[in-house]
This record gives C-alpha cells, sequence and structure tokens, in this order.
C-alpha cells in the first residue's frame, strides 16, 4: 500500500494587507451577518463575491426548523448572482460570520461540505478558479481556488 499526502496552501493576512475590493467584499459579508435568519444555531454567516463583470452580491444563511430545508451564505450569493448573470464566473468570495454572542468571529470560518462541492461546480462551469477570503478578526485567510480546501473533489467525469 502507498502513502500519498495531499497539501493545502493559502495565505494569512492582515486585512491591511488586502486590496480595496478585497475589503469592500469583506465588508459586504460583514454586512451579509447582519441579515442572517439564525434562530436555531445563532451562527451568522455572511458572504459576498463579485463576478467577472465586477457585480457584487451578498449572501447570509437561512435557516428553518425543517432542517435541512435552510441556505448557506456562500450557497444563498452564488446562487443569487447566477440567477441574474449566468454567464458570468464567480471570481471572489468572501466569507465570515458572527458566534453565538453576535461578536465577528476571531479565526475565519471555512464552507461547509455543500458549499465546497458548489464552489468546485461553479469553478468547473466556468473553468476559472473562485479565489476565497475566510475572514477572522485576527487575519483573514487567501486561498487561489477551492482545490486548496478540497484536493480530492467530486466533479463531472
Amino acid at each position: 500500500m502507498e502513502e500519498m499526502t495531499l497539501k493545502s496552501t493559502l495565505q494569512v493576512a492582515q486585512l491591511s494587507e488586502l486590496s480595496e475590493t478585497d475589503r469592500q467584499l469583506i465588508d459586504l459579508a460583514i454586512e451579509g451577518t447582519s441579515r442572517s435568519y439564525a434562530p436555531y444555531s445563532h451562527f451568522r454567516v455572511g458572504a459576498a463575491l463579485m463576478l467577472q463583470n465586477g457585480k457584487m452580491f451578498i449572501g447570509c444563511n437561512q435557516e428553518n426548523a425543517a432542517f435541512p430545508a435552510g441556505l448557506c451564505a456562500e450557497r444563498s450569493a452564488i446562487f443569487a448572482a447566477g440567477a441574474q448573470y449566468p454567464d458570468q464566473p464567480v471570481v471572489t468570495l468572501a466569507i465570515t460570520a458572527r458566534n453565538t454572542k453576535g461578536e465577528l468571529i476571531d479565526e475565519p470560518a471555512s464552507p461547509c461540505g455543500t458549499c465546497r462541492q458548489v464552489i468546485i461546480e461553479t469553478e468547473t462551469r466556468f473553468k476559472h478558479p473562485v479565489r476565497i477570503l475566510l475572514y477572522g478578526r485576527k487575519h483573514t485567510y487567501v486561498i487561489n481556488g477551492i482545490k486548496e480546501l478540497m484536493p480530492l473533489s467530486f466533479t463531472e467525469f
């Protein structure tokens, strides 16, 4: 039996090191946390993305008592953008969250498995990597493509 090691590469940045556009997306993601409907988990997630044409969209998690009928912030942003601009690839996606006390999280939160799969499909569909910004108060992770988070991903055959 052979052993294989998989590695992920990402950058760890302070907010001041990011571009104005990246900071704007993070601000929109933070705004998205205030639009979240999270009466069950009290974990409010916001996402914001920018399409290749420069249009930006906000998403937020929407919970429902009939689990799993809710929707994550990342997917709500991606699906809203896709509904309005179906031919535009997602260039950058910013994600952040507030903890159960309503405070912005210190460490970045990573997308759930379902959201990761949707991001993979988005990259596959447009043949374009999605740059991901995972924001926490201490620092932001900058990830150049979802395959850094899911190196063994399920894609079309």
